[in-house]
């Protein structure tokens, strides 16, 4: 590998990251904790990659993606999903317009830079794949026209944990094309105090644009060019090859939990979704740190467990701390 001038890079990714404390700024005027929600987004946002989020209704899951679209003038849509939904209701479809004897296209509501897709899994499997082939070819096709979806292009999608009558689950395959998935939880005490009074007073404080969608392709450009070493290389391959073959690890216990490992693209989406951490610290390379930082989120939903796990209520995520704390830290 060509020798890297780490202090230069760091130099240059301290000013590139420069749009990211701007956003953050702007994003706190209306989001009251929810941190980790939001470095998420942007970790997602940074890194082409979409994002799974488990979180019970009230989390401001809809409020956090529509300032984060408002502070780079991004569009943003929101679907509700439901079982009655048609893929057409997510793409767009072929209208006729009688008074030139023609169709037309109506865009659906997919065409936006910031998509939610609420409560996913209340749709059918087809509405759901018509989702999630656009998040994956980026373009859609309607009748015989092909569109291609502008950059930057973000999909939110969201899962209750709770009250599961009249769901549809997402398949494994499904949900490994999301490159995150994350569970996020109730706020503090003083922040949802905080809550309480920013809601029943005047209301929050105007969102400002603070950056475009080409600094956001700019800030993309620089994640790619962060210096990753052989050995972060080597440990994210050992932290996936762990789940995949405990035993080869010392984790034997493991074998009879884990149904299936990580894919390929675990272990792409891990290296990836390691160096946007390492540039939402503003630093030029990699560190074993970035790594375990956003393991648990890239991992959760691309290990399979047992029904002997299940039963012991063991959970993807303690599957997760076991080979961290197993797996060499170079």
């Amino acid at each position: 590998m060509a020798s890297v001038d780490i202090e230069a890079l760091n130099q240059q990714i301290r000013v590139d990251s420069e749009v990211v404390q701007r956003i953050r700024q702007e994003t706190a005027k209306v989001i009251v904790g929810q941190e980790n929600m939001i470095d998420r987004l942007l970790l997602g946002l940074l890194s082409r990659g979409h994002i799974l989020l488990e979180g019970l209704p009230g989390l401001a899951k809809t409020l956090a993606i529509k300032t984060l679209a408002q502070t780079i003038s991004a569009d943003f849509s929101r679907i509700q999903f439901t079982p009655d939904l048609l893929p057409a209701d997510i793409v767009g479809t072929m209208i006729y317009n009688p008074t030139v004897n023609d169709f037309s296209v109506r865009k659906g509501p997919v065409f936006a830079n910031f998509v939610l897709a609420d409560e996913i899994n209340r749709a059918p499997a087809k509405v759901q794949s018509a989702l999630l082939e656009a998040m994956q070819e980026r373009q859609v096709t309607i009748g015989s026209e092909t569109f291609r979806l502008e950059e930057p292009f973000l999909v939110l999608a969201t899962q209750n944990p709770i009250d599961q009558e009249g769901t549809y689950t997402l398949p494994e395959a499904q949900t490994d094309r999301f490159m995150l998935k994350v569970k996020i939880g109730y706020p503090t005490r003083e922040d949802e105090q905080i809550i309480i009074r920013r809601n029943l007073g005047e209301g929050f404080e105007r969102i400002n644009a603070v950056a475009t969608p080409e600094d956001i392709l700019h800030a993309r450009r620089s994640v790619r060019q962060i210096y990753m070493d052989d050995k972060i290389e080597r440990y994210i391959i050992d932290i996936v090859f762990a789940t995949r073959e405990p035993a080869a690890y010392g984790l034997d216990d493991l074998r009879p939990l884990i149904n299936y490992g990580g894919s390929p693209r675990a272990s792409i989406n891990l290296a990836l979704a390691a160096k946007a951490q390492a540039f939402l610290e503003r630093r030029g390379y990699v560190t074993p740190e970035d790594v375990r930082t956003v393991c648990e989120d890239v991992l959760r939903h691309r290990i399979g467990l047992t029904y002997e796990a299940e039963a012991e209520n063991i959970r993807q995520e303690d599957i997760i701390t076991r080979v961290l704390n197993v797996v060499e830290v170079p």
